[in-house]
């Protein structure tokens, strides 16, 4: 069984999966010039991404009234000039926070990013409180 090595421990390559496979949040990973090398292709995904789009410009994927926006942040990412943001959008009337964080090696050169999406209305719920021991308790 492949093990990989990570700070903090190591994983099978099927435990990694699963990961990716489990929980539901979107992850697409951007090389250094914003071409999609990964994403994880899971049923969870409000934005669709297929093995078509594997290689792909990052722009090619997006719709165009975001396209601007989206290069605009890459481009800060580039030089150095932001690290990471998180935006928070309406999709099919569902919040959605979609947040790009920058990657470096470990000399500081910039790898490429990791877009990060995932619906949060769960999350913004009045009584929170009472949902989350509701939660706890549930089987």
């Amino acid at each position: 069984m492949e093990t990989i090595h990570l700070p903090g421990g190591q994983l099978t390559l099927a435990q990694l999966s699963a990961i990716f496979q489990t929980i539901p949040v979107e992850f697409d990973l951007l090389d250094q010039d914003d071409i999609i090398r990964w994403s994880s292709m899971n049923d969870h995904r409000l934005f669709t991404r297929t093995e078509a789009d594997l290689g792909k410009h990052v722009l090619a994927v997006h719709p165009s009234h975001s396209k601007a926006r989206v290069q605009a942040v890459l481009d800060q990412m580039h030089h150095g000039e932001r690290q990471s943001i998180s935006l928070l959008i309406t999709h099919h009337g569902q919040p959605v926070n979609i947040a790009f964080y920058a990657l470096h090696d470990d000399q500081g050169a910039y790898l490429g990013c990791v877009e990060v999406t995932q619906p949060v209305a769960n999350h913004q719920v009045k009584g929170r409180w009472w949902r989350n021991f509701k939660q706890i308790f549930r089987h």
